[in-house]
Formats: C-alpha cells, sequence, structure tokens
C-alpha cells in the first residue's frame, strides 16, 4: 500500500476540522466582556519620572516613620540598614566605592522610581496593600532616611517631579546601535578575538544560600 493511501483517512480528518473551523475565522466565541474604564485604571499605575501618572495625594516625613517601623523595619532595618539579607534602602555612599549600596540616596534615578516600585511590590507578601497616601509618606521618609530632605519635607504629588536625586545623571537610554555599530560584524568572533583579556572589575558575592546546618535532611 502507498504512502499516501496510509495517510488519507489522517487528511480527511484535517480538512473536516478546518472546514468547521473557517466560518467562525473573525468571529468571537461570547467568552468574555470588554474591561471596563475602572478596571483598566486599576491596572495602568506605571509612571514617568516628569509625574506623569502619579495618583493624587501627599504624605509626610514624619508619617513615614510610622509606617516603615510597622511595615518595613523588620527587613529593612529600623535605619534602612537592612536586616539579614534583605536590602539596604539607606546611605549615599558613592557608587565608584568598593562594593556600594545601591540605595535610594546612591544609586535610584528618579523619586518615581521609588514611589512606583513601593506602590507595586511593598510590603513584601502583601503588595499594593497601602494606600496612595502611605506611598507618598513612605517615599518621603526614605527620601529622608538618605539625607536628601529635611524632616518636615511633605511629598506630594504637585511636587513629586520635582525633587532630584543624585544618581539621576548615571542613567541614559540604550545607545548602543549607534555607539557600538561599528563593532559589530556579519559572522561573529568565536576564537582569538581579542589580543589581551583584562579583568575590570567583579560582580559583588552574594551569600544567599542557607547554611547547611539549618538545611531540611534529605531522607
Amino acid at each position: 500500500m502507498s504512502r499516501f493511501l496510509s495517510l488519507a483517512p489522517a487528511l480527511l480528518v484535517l480538512v473536516g476540522v478546518l472546514a468547521l473551523a473557517l466560518p467562525a475565522l473573525g468571529q468571537t466565541r461570547g467568552l468574555g466582556r470588554p474591561a471596563l474604564p475602572e478596571e483598566i485604571k486599576a491596572w495602568d499605575i506605571d509612571l514617568r519620572p516628569d509625574g506623569h501618572g502619579v495618583p493624587p495625594g501627599q504624605g509626610s516625613v514624619k508619617e513615614g516613620e510610622a509606617i516603615f517601623l510597622k511595615q518595613c523595619a523588620a527587613c529593612h532595618g529600623e535605619f534602612g540598614e537592612g536586616a539579614g539579607r534583605w536590602p539596604v534602602v539607606a546611605g549615599r555612599e558613592s557608587l565608584v566605592n568598593e562594593n556600594p549600596e545601591k540605595t535610594v540616596g546612591s544609586y535610584w534615578p528618579h523619586v518615581t522610581t521609588v514611589f512606583d516600585y513601593v506602590r507595586r511590590t511593598m510590603p513584601f507578601g502583601n503588595a499594593q496593600s497601602l494606600t496612595d497616601g502611605e506611598v507618598y509618606a513612605l517615599t518621603a521618609f526614605l527620601l529622608h532616611m538618605n539625607d536628601l530632605v529635611k524632616e518636615d519635607f511633605v511629598l506630594a504629588s504637585d511636587t513629586i517631579a520635582a525633587v532630584a536625586l543624585p544618581n539621576a545623571g548615571g542613567f541614559y537610554d540604550d545607545d548602543r546601535e549607534t555607539t557600538e555599530k561599528h563593532f559589530w560584524g556579519t559572522e561573529p568572533c568565536m576564537k582569538n578575538c581579542k589580543a589581551e583579556v583584562t579583568i575590570l572589575n567583579r560582580a559583588r558575592a552574594l551569600d544567599v544560600t542557607p547554611d547547611d546546618k539549618g538545611a531540611p535532611k534529605v531522607e
């Protein structure tokens, strides 16, 4: 028997399925509904550095301190120094120093970046449980812990874009398509591509693996 004849039943089934599906192309299945404006608004919470998209509201350093001690200090420490292996959030150590901490005061580019991150992800394990006013207050307190604002500072929707962070100029658009294009070639180099390889820096070693003593025993 020819190979074509052995495939004929399968081909007939495929043609039948396509015949049933073709009339439905371009038609909906009657499932779901268009998203409501308030549902879209609940998801569309991204912010821009110029303040576009920030919600109305405000919060003070004093208010933020109380929220931080209750909601954040268990992980980040009472002074933002980081508890255990949790991230440090306060400090103005220069990024050119060895093993610098990437804090709000040393690394983060814009206040809206801080607000957006806290609003989306914090507190850990209970993300998006804070009100906008609480996020404003927490952001203000983080700025104060990094010696960027005074203790009587109030952060508000109409002033958030005006607060400048020290490392704002350290971020720029990816320009490799123009600045590095002359390095590109049609054939990738796979051997002896450089006369000498020099290690300029090393990534910081993060101890995130639990000690063997505390690890569960595997039977």
